[in-house]
Order: structure tokens, then C-alpha cells, then sequence
């Protein structure tokens, strides 16, 4: 019988008394003691920790999109490829959250769901601030969050600078292109208007992508960006539909109506329509 493998005959360290661990570096005791669950329904446990996850990668995700906004602005493309390259991936992995959590049946959302209060994903800063970011700014939607100024303080911060489409029709500007009106554009707090200038600019990339290739790749990578969070937005609405039907949220939304008038809002609206005039 052969001896059982003992991995410290290899050196691999099994003795952190006075060095950092694995546990300590990721501060594992805080996380895994954050789900408090306040009932003693079995999948409370998941909707939680789908939650939490959540969150989790929506912070990586703002911290990529901050990233590649500098980049671009300091007309550095390569380097933000690849963050929005890692930003569409987050989505994805978002996405997949969807398919465990549709695993809870409407019998056992309903055994926890008063336990909620108010609670709602609709509440999510770090969501709205994604939202904020790329460049789908409505400043009533800061209400949720009055009551904590600090998240209110950075929510404002996002919307007194341009959004990461901003970003890029000022990219358009500083390569030559008329953009119209969104090249004199001092206050970002509003959403902007769609521009046939910035339409025209795109269609020239797309004619002639090999002449304009990093503002082609750039168009290219916020398309899939938007792409995927579609397909979050959209695995959303079913998900919820699928649990609690057509009643209001938890936060007081209409629920499925409200998360269904957000699956028309577009990011980047001149980046979808030039396809059509090609």
C-alpha cells in the first residue's frame, strides 16, 4: 500500500502560526460569517449568498470600468480593451448566478420573503453606480440611497464626471471627428441626447474599420460589454417572473413591469443603430 501523500515533504507550508494564511489574506472569517439569515427557511442560505456574490463582482466590475475610463481618456486603448474585456466576463459570470438562484421555486421564496422588509436589489449602490458609470444617468434614481451619505457622495462624484461613453465620444473628438453638441457638453449630471454627429463617426469607423482599428475595437468591446448586460438585465426579469410572477417587489417596484421598461434602455444607442444604416 503506498503512503499517503503529505504535501510538506514538497515544502509546501502547513504551519501559519506566525505567518499569513490563505483565511487571513481574504479575511475569510469576515466574509463567510456575513449571511445572517432571519428566518429558518433552507433557501435563505442561497439568496443571500447570491446576493453577496453579486455585490462582489460589481465592485470588481466598477473598479475595472474607473480603470478603463482613465485609460481611454488618456488616449491609452490597448490597456482598457483589455478591463472591458474583464468587465463583459464579470457579466457573464453574473449571469450564471441567475441559473442557481432559479432553483428556488416560488413555495420557497414565499417561506422567507416577509423577512425582507424592504430590502431590494433595486437598492443596490454599487448597480446604480454601474448604471451611472457607463453612461444611463437618472438622477432620481439617488433617492434609495439618501439615507447614507457616503454612498450618495460617490454616486455624485460618478455623475459630475463623463460617463465611459462620454469618454469615448471624446475620443471621437480628439481623433478629428464632429460629435455635435457632446463635444462642448460640460454638465454630465444629465443624460445625453442622441447625436446623428456621433451616429456618422461610428458609421465611418465601421466602413473603414482597418483605417480606425483601435476606435473600431473600442466600439466593438462596449457593444459586448452591453451585450452581456443585457443578458443579465434580461435573466433578471425571468428569474423574478419566475418567482414571484407579477407581484410588486420587495422595495416597492412593480416588479416585473419595472425590471421590463429597463431592458429597453440602451448604454451606447448609436453604437446599436449604425448597424442598421451599413
Amino acid at each position: 500500500m503506498s503512503k499517503p501523500y503529505d504535501p510538506s515533504e514538497e515544502g509546501a507550508e502547513t504551519s501559519f502560526r506566525d505567518r499569513m494564511s490563505y483565511s487571513d489574506y481574504l479575511h475569510l472569517e469576515r466574509v463567510l460569517d456575513a449571511q445572517e439569515p432571519l428566518s429558518t427557511a433552507h433557501d435563505e442560505m442561497l439568496f443571500i449568498i447570491q446576493h453577496q456574490t453579486s455585490e462582489l463582482w460589481m465592485k470588481l466590475a466598477l473598479h475595472e470600468l474607473g480603470s478603463a475610463m482613465r485609460r481611454i481618456r488618456a488616449d491609452q486603448l490597448e490597456p482598457s480593451f483589455k478591463m472591458l474585456t474583464r468587465v463583459a466576463r464579470i457579466f457573464e459570470q453574473l449571469n450564471s448566478a441567475w441559473d442557481v438562484l432559479r432553483t428556488m421555486t416560488p413555495s420557497e421564496y414565499t417561506e422567507f420573503r416577509d423577512a425582507l422588509g424592504q430590502s431590494s436589489g433595486f437598492q443596490s449602490w454599487q448597480y446604480r453606480a454601474i448604471e451611472f458609470m457607463a453612461g444611463n444617468r437618472n438622477p432620481a434614481m439617488l433617492r434609495p440611497h439618501t439615507h447614507e451619505p457616503e454612498r450618495i457622495a460617490k454616486l455624485e462624484a460618478i455623475l459630475a464626471e463623463p460617463s465611459l461613453y462620454d469618454e469615448a465620444i471624446l475620443l471621437l473628438s480628439r481623433n478629428g471627428f464632429d460629435v455635435g453638441a457632446d463635444a462642448e457638453r460640460i454638465d454630465w449630471r444629465e443624460a445625453r441626447a442622441e447625436s446623428e454627429e456621433v451616429l456618422e463617426a461610428w458609421r465611418t469607423i465601421y466602413r473603414d474599420p482597418l483605417r480606425y482599428w483601435q476606435l473600431y475595437e473600442l466600439a466593438e468591446k462596449l457593444v459586448d460589454f452591453e451585450d452581456y448586460f443585457r443578458r443579465w438585465r434580461f435573466n433578471h426579469v425571468t428569474t423574478v417572473e419566475r418567482i414571484i410572477g407579477m407581484k410588486r417587489g420587495t422595495g416597492g417596484t412593480s416588479g416585473v413591469s419595472y425590471l421590463k421598461k429597463m431592458l429597453e434602455v440602451e448604454l451606447f444607442p448609436e453604437l446599436w443603430k449604425v448597424r442598421t444604416s451599413l
